[in-house]
């Protein structure tokens, strides 16, 4: 993902300088003299994140935070020649994201960003979402439709039409099911696994028919055409 960074900073050799070093690692740069350019910018762009001066006229940079934090939620890293206490405690405590103190490195202003950036936009992964037929299962969620509406599987159920919708075409004896399906369950027999497919293949009407019998074998789900 290529992310937006404005960068806010009344000293332009200073700007170019960031400018410089972030566009080096592949960002988008987007730039500010001050808080009340800024402000500007954020409402004409898409910003992923501010790098932020703290002393600039016009508005300061803990003003131009304060007033961004009321609307927005992008994170905000503060640059300063001051580095007592009091101010890092300050930016911080207004919502800050992180604090750097100039003079400071390009590979320490890059490695502080990339991890404001990871704990602000944590990807979510996409469910694993399994489709057989008119059969869709969400293996994330435990949960199956079949022609959009929602099945009222049992856990068992569940477990037994995902690993057959997982490996359709392969034939699974009873004795792996019930090893793969009901693990230690000692008290299941092989005939628990007929049982369950027949509830299965009433549940799922004429979809059913998906699971086939292997005789001799066992059972195994081939997709409708």
């Amino acid at each position: 993902m290529n992310y937006t960074i404005l960068v806010i900073d009344d000293e332009s050799q200073m700007r170019e300088l960031i400018r410089m070093i972030l566009e080096d690692a592949d960002y988008s740069v987007l730039e500010a003299s001050d808080g009340i350019q800024a402000l500007t910018v954020l409402k004409e762009h898409t910003v992923d994140l501010c790098i932020v001066d703290v002393m600039m006229p016009y508005m300061d940079g803990f003003t131009f935070a304060e007033q961004v934090k009321r609307t927005s939620s992008v994170p905000l890293i503060f640059l300063s020649a001051r580095g007592e206490e009091w101010d890092k405690v300050q930016g911080l405590k207004i919502g800050g994201d992180d604090y750097i103190v100039k003079p400071f490195l390009p590979s320490e202003l890059i490695a502080r960003i990339e991890a404001v950036l990871r704990r602000t936009y944590r990807h979510t992964p996409d469910p694993t979402i399994l489709q057989a037929g008119p059969l869709t299962i969400n293996e994330d969620s435990y949960t199956a439709q079949l022609a959009g509406k929602p099945l009222n599987l049992t856990l068992k159920e569940f477990g037994l039409l995902l690993l057959l919708v997982k490996n359709k075409g392969r034939a699974y004896s009873r004795e792996q099911l019930l090893e793969l399906v009901w693990g230690d369950d000692h008290q299941s027999s092989e005939r628990t696994i007929d049982t369950h497919v027949k509830t299965l293949r009433l549940k799922l009407g004429d979809a059913g028919k998906m699971i086939e019998t292997v005789w001799g074998i066992g059972y195994k789900l081939e997709e409708a055409e």
